[in-house]
C-alpha cells in the first residue's frame, strides 16, 4: 500500500467514526455544554487521544499528516471534541518531548488509554496567552515548587486530570505538568461560552500548590520554549479543524441550496448563492493544502515549520468564519434557529479566530518571520 492508498484509508475510517460516534451528539454538547460519556473512551479505544506517541507508550506513531486528517473530521462532526484532541494532545506531547522518564512511564500510557485527561494552562486573567506577562508564580521549595496564581479560559479544565502550565520563577519561566488533585487547586466551571460549548472550560485557582520536582518539562528557565511547541502542535489542529468547519459549511449549504425553492427555482441556481458556495469550494481547498503543507513541515522539522502553521491557523480559522457567516445567509431564517447547524458552525468558527492565537496576532507574528527570512535572503545574495 502506498503513501496515498494509506491516507485516503486512514481518512475514511477517521470520517466513519466521526459521522457515526460524534457528528449525532454535537448539537447536545452544545446544549449540555459537556460532551457525552462515551466520547473519550471511543477516542480512546481507536487509539485516537495521543495517536503520535510511540508504541512503546501504547501509541499509533502517527505522523502529523495523518492527524491533521484525524482533526479535520473530527472538527468537521463536533468543535468541541475536537478541541479535546487539542489540548489532550498539547500536554501529551509536551510530555513526550519534555518530560522526565519516571513521569512519562506515569502518564503517557495513560494519556493514551484515556485514563488520564491532559489540558493546556496558559492562559491569565490579566495577561491572555501573552507568555512575557504571566502573572503566576513558582517558588522553590525542598519538595518541588510552590505554585500561586490563576489560569483562565482552559479547554477541559473541569475534565482533565493534569494541565501543562507556565509559571514564573526567579529561574525565569518554568513549565509544569500539574495534577488536579493536589492540595490548594481549585477548579472553577466557566459556563456560557460563545462557541464549542461543549469544551468544558474552566479557571484554575492556585493557592500553595506544590508541585514536585519530578513534574518540571525541560529545565528551569526554558519554559517558554516548552509552551510555544506546545502551541505550534495546537495551532495545526485548530487550522484542521477549521478545515472541517468549512467542509461542514459546505456540505450543510449544498444540501439546502439543492432542495429548497425561492422565486420559482432551487436556491442553488441564483447566482449570488452560487459565488458564496464557490468562495466556499475554494477557500476549503486552500485550506487544506496549507494544513497538509504545515504538517508535513512539522514532520520534516523543516525550518520554517512555525510559519508553516502560523499560515495555515491563520488562513484557514478566518476561512471557515466566512464560510459559516455564508452558510447562515443562505440558510436565512433557518440559519438563525438551532434547529439547523448553521449558526452553531458560526459560533464555533468565531472561536477558531481567537484560540491558540487571534487573528490579529497571528498578523503580527507572520509578517515578522517575513522579515526576518528577507533580511537573510538578502544577506545571502551580498556574499
Amino acid at each position: 500500500m502506498n503513501d496515498t492508498d494509506q491516507m485516503t484509508q486512514y481518512q475514511a475510517e477517521f470520517r466513519a467514526f466521526a459521522q457515526d460516534q460524534v457528528e449525532p451528539y454535537a448539537a447536545e454538547h452544545d446544549r449540555s455544554q459537556k460532551i457525552a460519556d462515551h466520547i473519550v473512551p471511543q477516542l480512546a479505544q481507536r487509539g485516537y487521544l495521543a495517536p503520535f506517541l510511540d508504541k512503546k507508550w501504547m501509541g499509533k506513531c502517527l505522523d502529523m499528516v495523518t492527524i491533521s486528517l484525524l482533526h479535520e473530521e473530527i472538527g468537521a462532526a463536533c468543535s468541541s471534541v475536537r478541541s479535546l484532541l487539542t489540548v489532550h494532545g498539547m500536554a501529551a506531547s509536551a510530555i513526550n518531548r519534555w518530560g522526565k522518564s519516571a513521569l512519562q512511564d506515569k502518564v503517557l500510557p495513560a494519556l493514551v488509554h484515556g485514563d488520564l485527561i491532559g489540558a493546556f494552562a496558559l492562559s491569565e486573567p490579566n495577561a491572555g496567552s501573552d507568555l512575557e506577562g504571566i502573572e503566576t508564580t513558582a517558588t522553590l521549595h525542598k519538595d518541588g515548587y510552590v505554585l500561586n496564581g490563576k489560569k483562565k479560559w482552559i479547554t477541559f479544565g473541569q475534565l482533565a486530570d493534569l494541565y501543562l502550565l507556565l509559571a514564573k520563577s526567579e529561574k525565569g519561566p518554568i513549565a509544569f505538568i500539574v495534577e488536579r488533585q493536589l492540595a490548594g487547586l481549585d477548579v472553577v466551571p466557566i459556563d456560557g461560552m460563545t462557541g464549542t460549548r461543549g469544551s468544558m472550560v474552566a479557571q484554575l485557582n492556585f493557592n500553595d500548590v506544590l508541585v514536585p520536582h519530578e513534574n518540571v518539562l525541560a529545565s528551569p528557565a526554558f519554559g517558554n520554549a516548552v509552551m510555544l511547541n506546545a502551541l505550534n502542535f495546537g495551532r495545526l489542529s485548530v487550522a484542521s479543524g477549521s478545515v472541517g468547519i468549512i467542509q461542514a459549511c459546505l456540505n450543510a449549504s449544498l444540501v439546502y441550496a439543492d432542495k429548497v425553492q425561492r422565486f420559482g427555482e432551487p436556491l442553488r441556481n441564483h447566482q449570488l448563492i452560487a459565488q458564496m458556495i464557490s468562495n466556499m469550494t475554494t477557500d476549503l481547498a486552500a485550506s487544506r493544502l496549507l494544513c497538509r503543507a504545515a504538517a508535513e513541515s512539522i514532520d520534516k522539522d523543516t525550518p520554517d515549520h512555525v510559519q508553516s502553521t502560523f499560515l495555515a491557523k491563520y488562513f484557514s480559522s478566518t476561512a471557515a468564519m466566512r464560510a459559516a457567516t455564508n452558510t447562515v445567509q443562505i440558510h436565512g431564517a433557518n440559519g438563525c434557529n438551532e434547529s439547523f447547524p448553521a449558526e452553531r458552525l458560526m459560533r464555533d468558527a468565531k472561536v477558531m479566530e481567537i484560540i491558540e492565537g487571534t487573528t490579529q496576532i497571528l498578523q503580527v507574528n507572520i509578517a515578522e518571520l517575513e522579515y526576518q527570512s528577507h533580511r537573510q535572503r538578502s544577506k545571502n545574495l551580498t556574499r
